[in-house]
């Protein structure tokens, strides 16, 4: 079983800096849209190719999310995160709804891990 994380407590964590990762389990045309700070975006179908590259530290907190509470994707990914070897994950459930709902902010267009510098190749 994941462990899951609430949105107060999640919130709390990157107000404080905290270091942990992010990821949106939803395709990309969703994340473009809308996307909790910082998050980097891994499709569940896609976790086997783009985690190694973006989530090289098996030992660090990764937090994953999707849609909302009947969304699956952030479970299904974040289980196969662990099945994967990564040590620290945890699944917020509710998800990007509840972030919205609470009036939190979140960023638009591509994320930061796929510019350039960090394309695969380069």
């Amino acid at each position: 079983m994941i462990a899951k994380i609430e949105r107060e407590a999640l919130k709390a964590k990157l107000d404080r800096g905290e270091k942990l990762v992010l990821v949106e389990a939803l395709p990309a045309k969703y994340f473009r849209h809308a996307h909790l700070p910082g998050a980097v975006n891994i499709p569940p179908d896609e976790i086997d190719t783009l985690a190694p590259r973006l989530l090289p530290d098996k030992n660090a907190e990764i937090v994953v999310y999707c849609a909302d509470g009947p969304c699956r994707n952030s479970e299904i990914a974040a289980a196969r995160l662990v099945e994967l070897g990564y040590a620290h994950v945890r699944d917020y459930h509710e998800g990007k709804a509840d972030w919205i709902k609470a009036g939190y902010p979140v960023e638009k267009g591509e994320e930061p891990a796929l510019s350039p510098a960090a394309a695969p190749g380069q």
